[in-house]
C-alpha cells in the first residue's frame, strides 16, 4: 500500500460517477472467500512494498479513529437537539464496516494477528480474547448506525439513543486501538522471524488488492475525508485548542 504518487482528485457527486464507490457494494460477500485462503496463495500478486504489516495496521488505524472524530461530532449535535448530515454518518458507517470490520478485523487481525498472540501465551493473549469479544461488540453498533442513519434524517426521537450508542463506540474503539498498538501489535512482530514478517507485509497487500481492486487505503482516506467536510471537520486549523486561562496563581 504505497502512498499516492499523484494528488487525490476530488470524488463526482453521486454513485453512478463513482465506479470506486460501487466497488465497495458486494465487498463483504468477498470477504469469506478472503480469509479462507492462505495468504501464500496471494504471494504471486505481491510486490515489494514500502509500509510493512504494523504501520499498516496503524494506518488503517488512523482512518477508523478519523471515523470515531465523526461519530464524536455527530453525537455531540445530537445531544444538542441539532440536526446532523444522516447521509454522511451512514458513509463513516459504511467505511467502518467495510474497511474497519470485514478486511481489517476479519481478514487480518482475527485470522493472522489474534492467533499468533493467542499462541504466544500471556497477558497479550488475554487482551487479544477481550478485543475480540469487542470487535464482535463494534459490528453490532454498526448494524445500530447503518440503521438508524438509513433515512433522510434522524428524528428527534431517536437522537439521545444514537448519540449514546456513537458515544460509546468512541469509547471503547479508541481505547481499543490504543492497546492493539501499544501492546498487540509488538507482541504479534515478535512472534515473528523477520523473513515471515516481510513475506506477510508483502501479502497483507496482495489480499488488500483482490479485497477491494485497488489501494483501499487510500480510497477510505478519501472517504472519510469527504464525511469530515460534511461535519465540518476538514480544515484541522478550525479545531486548534483554545489557550488555557490565567493561571488562578499568577
Amino acid at each position: 500500500m504505497r502512498p499516492a504518487s499523484h494528488p487525490a482528485q476530488p470524488a463526482p457527486a453521486g454513485d453512478a460517477a463513482d465506479p470506486g464507490r460501487r466497488r465497495w457494494v458486494g465487498r463483504a460477500a468477498f470477504v469469506g472467500l478472503a480469509t479462507a485462503m492462505p495468504l501464500a496463495a496471494l504471494a504471486d500478486d505481491a510486490k515489494s512494498t514500502d509500509v510493512l504489516a504494523v504501520e499498516d495496521l496503524m494506518r488503517e488505524h488512523g482512518v477508523l479513529r478519523r471515523a470515531l472524530l465523526v461519530y464524536a461530532q455527530a453525537a455531540g449535535q445530537l445531544k444538542r437537539g441539532l440536526a446532523i448530515p444522516a447521509d454522511a454518518l451512514h458513509r463513516a458507517a459504511e467505511l467502518f464496516r467495510r474497511f474497519g470490520e470485514d478486511y481489517h478485523e476479519r481478514s487480518l487481525e482475527e485470522q493472522h494477528v489474534f492467533p499468533a498472540v493467542l499462541a504466544a501465551g500471556g497477558e497479550p493473549a488475554a487482551i487479544c480474547r477481550t478485543l475480540a469479544t469487542q470487535h464482535r461488540r463494534g459490528r453490532q453498533i454498526t448494524d445500530y448506525v447503518l440503521a438508524a442513519s438509513a433515512g433522510t434524517g434522524i428524528g428527534r426521537s431517536r437522537m439521545d439513543p444514537l448519540a449514546g450508542v456513537l458515544d460509546g463506540m468512541v469509547r471503547m474503539y479508541q481505547h481499543h486501538t490504543a492497546i492493539e498498538d501499544t501492546v498487540v501489535f509488538p507482541a504479534w512482530k515478535r512472534t515473528l522471524t523477520p523473513a515471515r514478517y516481510s513475506a506477510l507485509s508483502e501479502q497483507f497487500e496482495a489480499l488488500e488488492k483482490h479485497m477491494f481492486g485497488h489501494d483501499g487505503f487510500e480510497d477510505a482516506v478519501r472517504r472519510i475525508g469527504t464525511v469530515e467536510q460534511a461535519f465540518g471537520l476538514a480544515d484541522l486549523a478550525t479545531l486548534t485548542a483554545a489557550p488555557p486561562p490565567v493561571s488562578p496563581g499568577r
